[in-house]
């Protein structure tokens, strides 16, 4: 997980999407534990109060739920939530925002997809 306490989001919301993006790259599966409040606030030299609230985010999406007395475990199913709601979350800011200024320019959609399949060849 990483957290960086200069970039301008919470740093609670910066927990909950490094634990997701951990969820996302396997580093944690679903139906296993995931680190403690106390572990991160340790690690990240953090209030444990701010750790917990990043924590409760995802139990309050769905994507962990707390076993008592053992800890907090990643959901069956969270990694394909994620996945999902990351697909929407990437439409709405990149793909939505370029068929607006494509339309204002007059590029068509076949012109969009001749660009993208060109920049794939350029950096893929």
């Amino acid at each position: 997980m990483k957290v960086s306490f200069d970039n301008e989001k919470s740093i609670y919301i910066q927990i909950a999407e490094a634990i997701k993006d951990d969820i996302l790259k396997d580093i944690f599966e679903e139906e296993t534990q995931i680190p403690s409040t106390t572990q991160m606030s340790v690690s990240y030299r953090i209030n444990p109060a701010t750790a917990a609230k990043g924590v409760n985010m995802l139990v309050d999406e769905g994507i962990i739920y707390k076993k008592r007395g053992i800890g907090m475990f990643v959901a069956s199913g969270a990694k394909e939530d994620i996945r999902n709601s990351r697909k929407n979350e990437f439409f709405d800011k990149y793909i939505a925002a370029m068929i607006e200024e494509a339309q204002k320019l007059g590029i068509s959609r076949e012109d969009i997809i001749d660009m993208i399949k060109g920049g794939e060849k350029k950096h893929g």
